[in-house]
């Protein structure tokens, strides 16, 4: 359970810090920044952890997950970010 919690926190702060990054802080709400960087970590995990080796990334919470997950974060709020242009005009 407790693994959980850490994992909705360390995506709640991921998720915020990646929306601060990308200028779409005021468009997220706490929600929104959890799952943007739970989804963030398993793209950073999944682009930059071959480079890293698979060790590096099951090691818990350390600061080299949370730039991967922050990488990973960032490009999934730059990929939003291409389809609301698009979609927009």
């Amino acid at each position: 359970m407790m693994g959980i919690i850490i994992w909705l926190i360390m995506g709640g702060v991921v998720g915020w810090v990646a929306s601060l990054i990308m200028g779409t802080d005021g468009q997220q709400g706490i929600i929104l920044n959890v799952v943007v960087g739970i989804v963030g970590a398993l793209i950073g995990g999944w682009l930059i952890g071959p480079l890293l080796g698979a060790g590096s990334i099951n090691d818990g919470i350390t600061v080299m997950s949370f730039i991967v997950s922050l990488i990973g974060a960032v490009i999934l709020l730059a990929i939003l970010s291409l389809f609301q242009r698009k979609s927009k005009g």
